[in-house]
């Protein structure tokens, strides 16, 4: 072990190189408490693409090492979890945006770029960047492209796949790979940064994107509706779908959120007592289009029986409610340790989705929240569990495993933003079936014969 140490110093440089345990521990797993880890042989910090290439062809020397990727840890799958004797290979310090084209309209940037500030970056230019994660004041592009995240906006903008034009790539043999364009329309070849997107450090290590941006969307106009009965809020969702209205947000949150919240931030969200959920939604067409877009979803909603409707142009209310729903999570800590689920269903399930979610509650007596992106289908039921509890623990795994059985159940996936990671790929291969899978593993064959990227995530070689 002494000599790959020496090889990665040498690549790096000492300070870049950690091996002291007490510093590696806060590498070693992401969010998700489910999902198994190990402990890593060293974690790498490069600053270079060339430093990567360096650390990779290392690791491949030394009786293939493997080489785990990461970027901040705020994934919930657990897909940049440590294996034992492991290289973490952390891109935090690979931050630099080093390129905005205002004129293209793109931007070029290194993987360890935290997404809110490439959002505050490319604004000075009128510019928005729309893929925007919960974490996005803290999670790195590098990590949102190698999972595919998605975010609250995904209704209108779509996922981080959807704004990217291409990439570079160190592969298993060390050499540099380069896909995609920077022009707005080219189909030559196969779409070898799509097969990149959402590989989760599974076929090589991300160290810079090009990414499609979009003009600044004017300040949005804010929606908020009561439901005394989850199923008119779905019912509210299936037909703000089928009538072709396309917010730029549009979210719910069930009882359980609400109560959180509203005990979190010591305020109410104009609820009420009884209110089974809320549906948030925002419109960022301006001026009057805007207005018109949230006049047709009041209107369905009151033709479905929301108890109250309130629609604001005041960016100060509209942030106020848009933060009430990002402190979902924070707010459940109050009550203990908590595990999110990430199921994706058809949009006219989403209260069946829903109501599953309540029965496994009662049936594993925990506590479990629901909340999620009304627009696209993708819930996150959250578990609340006492972690010091080994039968709390258990039982809240029994009610993770029973959520996504029941998202595929009701026509969906097992993941529609936070990936397959360490903690479902035996979900992966349910859903996907034996022909897809063995498409899987011989791509993954093909582009790291010696499995030296991340492996075990997603799925098992053998």
């Amino acid at each position: 072990m002494s000599t790959i140490l020496d090889d990665l110093r040498t690549a790096v440089g000492d300070s870049a190189v950690l091996v002291d345990p007490d510093v590696t521990e806060s590498y070693r797993r992401d969010m998700m408490p489910l999902a198994p880890h190990g402990r890593p042989l060293a974690v790498v910090l490069p600053r270079t693409a060339t430093e990567v290439q360096a650390v990779v062809r290392a690791c491949a020397a030394a009786a293939a090492v493997p080489v785990v990727p990461r970027g901040a840890g705020s994934g919930l799958s657990g897909a940049a979890n440590a294996i034992e004797g492991c290289v973490v290979l952390a891109m935090t310090r690979m931050n630099e945006i080093v390129e905005i084209d205002p004129d293209n309209r793109l931007a070029v940037v290194q993987p360890g770029v935290v997404n809110l500030d490439l959002r505050s970056a490319v604004e000075k230019h009128g510019l928005f960047y729309p893929p925007d994660p919960s974490s996005y004041d803290w999670c790195t592009i590098g990590g949102n492209v190698s999972t595919n995240a998605g975010g609250l906006c995904c209704v209108k903008y779509g996922v981080t796949t959807d704004s990217v034009l291409g990439l570079e790539v160190v592969l298993a043999d060390g050499e540099i790979l380069r896909t995609g364009r920077r022009t707005v329309k080219g189909v030559a070849g196969y779409d070898l940064t799509k097969l990149f997107v959402g590989s989760e450090g599974t076929l090589g290590v991300i160290t810079q994107a090009t990414l499609a941006l979009r003009p600044l969307p004017q300040a949005p106009g804010t929606m908020v509706a009561a439901f005394s009965a989850m199923e008119t809020a779905g019912a509210a969702v299936s037909r703000i779908v089928r009538e072709g209205i396309v917010p730029s947000l549009m979210e719910i949150m069930d009882a359980t959120s609400i109560a959180a919240v509203e005990a979190h931030l010591k305020t109410e969200l104009g609820a009420g007592k009884g209110c089974a959920a809320l549906l948030l939604c925002q419109s960022d067409s301006g001026g009057e289009a805007a207005r018109q877009e949230l006049r047709a979803i009041e209107q369905v909603c009151e033709d479905v029986g929301a108890d109250l409707v309130h629609s604001t142009f005041d960016p100060a209310e509209g942030s106020m409610l848009l933060a009430a729903r990002r402190a979902v999570l924070p707010a459940l800590e109050l009550y203990g340790a908590w595990m999110t689920d990430d199921v994706c269903v058809p949009r006219n399930r989403i209260a069946e989705l829903i109501a599953t979610c309540e029965k496994i509650s009662r049936e594993v007596d925990l506590r479990i929240a629901v909340v999620g992106h009304a627009g696209d289908g993708n819930m996150h039921p959250t578990i609340v569990y006492d972690a010091t509890s080994e039968d709390e623990f258990a039982r809240a795994n029994v009610a993770f495993n029973g959520i996504l059985a029941a998202g595929l159940a009701l026509g969906g996936t097992v993941t529609g933003e936070h990936g397959i990671g360490k903690i479902k790929r035996d979900w992966l291969e349910r859903e996907l079936g034996p022909v897809a899978m063995r498409t899987h593993r011989a791509i993954k064959a093909a582009l790291d014969p010696d499995n030296l990227f991340n492996p075990g995530s997603m799925f098992s070689m053998a």
